[in-house]
């Protein structure tokens, strides 16, 4: 494989790229942070990568998703997936009371992460196809109390996958979407975890099987899938009085 990951120097995106280092492939790391990218392709290589490269590459900025995607593909000389894992968080509280943080994370993970996909959709179809992983959340399949701006965002993305799947896959786009649960990371520290909460490795390993199988919708921990089945079928009047 001839990988492109943004997002792959912490929690569930790291877990996944430690993977794909361990079965030798070749890959390109996206992020913000130049000295956690290059800690971060240390590592890879000393994990049994083929190939590492990493570019600065920030979701708020669109600007740079074009270039850095070129430098990707220039570096591994073919790009057949493109994993992204990266995003904001904050509990609904303090979203509610930092609007400007609230714009960030709208920003991140609806347009930003939307505007990143539709670069590496044209690449990989440009190819042929290939493989587009994306990280959205199960906070995305209903409106939610605790989540209703962050799920408003990760409704609105897979929304967004799940058009792609249906208009590319004939062409040879594989539209991953991947719906997390809870899972223990640096983004829901401190956060009261509920009892079927996941961990990034476990994580990785279903979205790694997913991949290899070219499944539209993958939830994990696996169990969410049938949490949010329930969820999703429960009337509005009840919604408006649990606090799930």
């Amino acid at each position: 494989m001839n990988v492109a990951m943004l997002g792959a120097t912490r929690g569930m995106g790291r877990a996944l790229a430690r993977l794909l280092a361990a079965r030798g492939a070749r890959i390109f790391l996206l992020g913000r942070d130049a000295q956690a990218l290059q800690k971060s392709a240390t590592d890879l290589q000393l994990r049994g990568a083929s190939e590492v490269g990493f570019a600065v590459c920030d979701l708020l900025e669109s600007a740079c998703f074009g270039p850095a995607l070129d430098a990707a593909q220039a570096h591994l000389g073919d790009l057949d997936t493109v994993i992204l894992s990266a995003g904001l968080f904050a509990p609904q509280e303090q979203l509610e009371q930092d609007l400007n943080f609230s714009e960030k994370m709208l920003q991140a993970n609806f347009t930003g992460s939307i505007l990143f996909c539709e670069q590496a959709r044209s690449r990989l179809l440009a190819r042929g196809g290939g493989t587009l992983c994306v990280f959205s959340s199960v906070a995305g399949d209903r409106g939610r109390k605790p989540v209703v701006l962050y799920g408003a965002s990760k409704a609105g993305l897979s929304a967004y996958l799940e058009g792609l799947d249906h208009r590319y896959r004939a062409e040879g786009l594989v539209t991953v979407c991947v719906k997390p649960g809870f899972v223990h990371t640096g983004m829901t520290a401190g956060l009261r975890p509920p009892p079927f909460a996941g961990q990034p490795e476990a994580v990785a390993r279903r979205v790694l099987r997913a991949i290899e199988r070219g499944k539209p919708v993958v939830y994990a921990p696996w169990i969410w899938g049938l949490v949010m089945a329930v969820i999703r079928r429960l009337p509005r009047f009840v919604m408006r009085r649990v606090g799930f």
